[in-house]
């Protein structure tokens, strides 16, 4: 005779035990269960009424297929999520480090929530000061790749008026929306969404700019694995690895550094640095078309565009933007 199987699972003997594992531990049993029910059942299938039975006991092994798919769902969520915070709390704690960790970003929330601090969540205020601080972040990350790689210096900014570049602040601001609700999961959840976001982000802005200006910033024909040469696997797995270092590392900084603006002035500072963001953009995006305007020999129409020329002509915008170049119309 056939030894009968025993479930594979036990119930740990430890102190802490939650219910749900109670309840997979009778699952798994009743799933055993089940299966030699159905051995048994095979050979009626055969008789009249067999197989009407067999079908009402089918769709209800379906929906049970159902619950317990979206049961495991919800346990693995909430496992990875207890694991995570776990691990960040952990890295928290360490001490001996000649850089500190970042903070968990559980204490993070909890911080603004018992603040009610006016950057608390996904506050219109945290992603403006998120787009400012991601626009300067990105120029100086890009600059010290730049000396480290070709040993120079060379401006990586975006716009006419200081060090920042809108497609990093506008990058900063999409991958926290994004990932905003993975900060206290598992890294490899940043890790995928962070690809995929970066990646069309940056398709999207070489795009548009392409289609505004007949101008690119960057072209990655020459990589393996490219897409129209605005895209490439490379740069999207560094996408990637800059989702999990955003939203676990940066992320919690920016936010602690946040917490520490008082409420009253930090919605002025924020509304400040955003009326000058903006006009460096439009102010930029102005200086840009002009130059393209320039290199087909357009001659200015108006005071605005000679005023342009005078204070942005070639040169200084060359400077600015050193990677830029005009698609042969």
């Amino acid at each position: 005779m056939r030894k009968e199987q025993e479930p594979d699972m036990e119930l740990p003997k430890e102190e802490y035990i939650t219910d749900i594992e109670k309840s997979s531990q009778k699952l798994l049993e009743a799933s055993e269960q089940m299966k030699k029910e159905a051995e048994a059942f095979y050979p009626k299938m055969l008789e009249e009424g067999g197989l009407k039975e067999a079908e009402k006991k089918s769709e209800s092994l379906k929906r049970a297929i159902g619950n317990i798919s979206r049961a495991l769902a919800h346990t693995y969520t909430v496992s990875d999520e207890l694991s995570a915070r776990s691990k960040d709390l952990h890295t928290q704690q360490k001490k001996y480090k000649i850089i500190a960790p970042p903070p968990a970003n559980a204490f993070v929330d909890a911080e603004e929530h018992s603040s009610r601090h006016f950057s608390e969540g996904l506050s219109i205020y945290k992603l403006l000061l998120v787009c400012f601080i991601g626009s300067f972040l990105g120029v100086v990350v890009e600059l010290l790749w730049c000396l480290f790689t070709h040993g120079y210096l060379e401006s990586r900014s975006g716009v006419v008026y200081g060090p920042f570049n809108p497609l990093y602040g506008a990058g900063a601001v999409v991958l926290t929306l994004c990932l905003y609700d993975l900060r206290n999961r598992s890294s490899w959840l940043s890790f995928l969404n962070g690809m995929v976001v970066g990646s069309v982000v940056e398709y999207a802005c070489s795009w548009a700019q392409e289609t505004a200006f007949g101008s690119r910033s960057w072209d990655y024909s020459h990589m393996p694995f490219n897409l129209n040469g605005r895209i490439c696997l490379l740069y999207s797995i560094f996408w990637g690895i800059l989702g999990v270092l955003w939203i676990k590392k940066v992320y919690p900084r920016m936010a602690e550094l946040i917490l520490k603006i008082p409420n009253h002035s930090g919605k002025i500072l924020t509304w400040a640095l955003t009326l000058f963001f903006v006009f460096n953009c439009v102010m930029s995006l102005a200086a840009v078309f002009r130059w393209s305007e320039r290199a087909s020999n357009l001659e200015p129409s108006n005071s605005f565009e000679v005023f342009l020329d005078e204070r942005f002509p070639d040169e200084r915008l060359e400077k600015i933007y050193a990677n830029m170049e005009f698609m042969p119309k």
